[in-house]
């Protein structure tokens, strides 16, 4: 998961030239495309991104509960284990929020899927 990330990131600068902020930003975005298209572990990339502060991600708990959430739904083996450990750290209201997130990103991506 990690050395995934580093690869990536490595990658990405070789590829564009580009600096690192820019390098990790464009990782997240690649990422997020992952995720779209249904990647568990781009999902669980995501989470641990945002639980750490990582890869052009600031650290947000409900935005790393979120991506675990989605990532454990899909039967990332790991996920449910870091989703537990960020809940520990967060407030009934922002899990209640992550988890509105999670439906939001899930609506999201199936009516991309429809349109496509």
């Amino acid at each position: 998961m990690a050395q995934t990330w580093i690869k990536l990131v490595s990658e990405t600068e070789a590829l564009t030239g580009a600096s690192e902020n820019a390098a990790a930003d464009m990782l997240v975005a690649t990422c997020l495309a992952a995720a779209a298209a249904g990647d568990m572990d781009a999902l669980f990339d995501l989470g641990v991104a945002y639980s750490t502060g990582s890869h052009g991600a600031p650290c947000d708990l409900i935005e790393a509960h979120k991506w675990f959430n989605l990532a454990a739904v899909g039967g990332h083996d790991e996920a449910a284990t870091c989703r537990a450990e960020v809940s520990d750290d967060m407030t009934a209201r922002e899990i209640a929020e992550a988890q509105r997130r999670a439906r939001e990103w899930l609506r999201m991506v199936r009516t991309d899927s429809r349109a496509a």
